[in-house]
């Protein structure tokens, strides 16, 4: 099995990063990340290792095409699913995640060349809610849309695996053609949080990002409630030049480490 080192030491930091039990995004066993590695191939952490823990040996390169191929199939049971993952495989390696086709997704039709999924704790306190909808509701600061873009998607609570893929898919293209681009951020109702960015340093800021929104959204509830920025001045910070020169900067930080 070929793996890429730069790919797979960036998603071995990033999946430590994450798993960082101080900073609550996952913990135990929660949680996976993803890599594209090629036209057909990405690196995606296996099934049952924690974050945390995570080294060169808790990824499996896996198919795009073939995982992908899986929303058509709908495997029977789990254990057919299991099966058909392991089939996904390129070469020998641990068993995959059961979010496979969750992280196909999103390094095709997100956009995304890095993915990476948790459950902060800020954040599936309000997707656990009666009002989950707050948090897609309008960004509160403009920092939120600098790092985690304007609109951001909510996908209603579905079985993991493939029934969760098939559901963000559909929504995902709906998104798109709606708004013209992936979202950065999806929200998944009763489980987790998903950042689609372009390396593990993008994933890491815009989950940052996000339970700091999170945060604060908590925050409003027991002050009355949010106050989300206008559309106007929530496009404003999304089209000036000066806000477009920090999103370059950011990015510029994979390029410095």
């Amino acid at each position: 099995m070929i793996q890429p080192p730069a790919e797979l030491d960036g998603l071995v930091r990033l999946s430590r990063a994450l798993g960082e039990r101080s900073a609550d995004y996952a913990i135990l066993a929660e949680g996976n990340t993803s890599a594209r590695t090629g036209e057909d191939s990405f690196l995606l952490k296996a099934s049952g290792v924690s974050l945390a823990d995570a080294s060169t040996d808790s990824f499996v390169e896996m198919s795009l095409s073939a995982v992908l191929a899986l929303l058509e199939a709908s495997p029977r049971d789990d254990e057919e699913l299991g099966q058909a993952l392991l089939a996904c495989r390129l070469g020998d390696g641990p068993r995959p995640s059961v979010e496979a086709t969750l992280h196909a997704i999103g390094l095709t039709l997100g956009g995304a060349n890095v993915v990476g999924h948790t459950h902060p704790t800020a954040i599936n306190a309000i997707l656990c809610s009666e009002r989950p909808e707050l948090i897609v509701a309008g960004p509160l600061f403009p920092d939120q849309i600098v790092v985690c873009g304007q609109h951001p998607l909510l996908v209603p609570y579905f079985d993991p695996g493939v029934p969760l893929a098939a559901e963000v898919s559909a929504r995902l293209g709906e998104h798109i053609e709606r708004h013209g681009r992936s979202p950065k951020t999806i929200y998944l109702q009763n489980h987790g949080f998903v950042a689609l960015g372009q390396s593990s340093t993008e994933i890491l800021q815009i989950t940052q990002m996000a339970v700091k929104a999170a945060r604060i959204l908590h925050g409003t509830l027991a002050a009355g409630g949010p106050r989300p920025l206008t559309s106007h001045a929530a496009a404003r910070i999304d089209s000036r030049p000066d806000e477009h020169h920090r999103q370059a900067q950011l990015r510029a930080l994979d390029d410095r480490r």
